[in-house]
């Protein structure tokens, strides 16, 4: 996995380390407690919210948090019934 992330950067010319594993959390809650298809168009807007707050490491991790609990209040607030889908 690490060699196809280093291979992606490159093609796409993009110079930033992230936490991968906060990431890949981040779409595990996402899959699982808001629907599957998600995740991937989930971790895109991520990268647009981190991009239009300047990049780097810290816009990604502040923008993948609020994804995070936003998933997770998601999922209680569906799994619950208080919210209509």
């Amino acid at each position: 996995m690490r060699e196809w992330i280093e291979a992606v950067k490159a093609e796409l010319g993009v110079d930033l380390d992230v936490d991968v594993a906060e990431l890949l959390d981040m779409t595990k809650v996402v899959a699982h407690g808001v629907a599957r298809p998600a995740a991937p168009l989930t971790s895109f807007l991520v990268g647009c919210a981190a991009a239009q707050a300047g990049g780097g490491p810290t816009a990604v991790a502040e923008a993948n948090r609020k994804v995070a609990a936003l998933a997770e209040r998601w999922a209680a607030e569906h799994e619950n019934g208080s919210a209509t889908a």
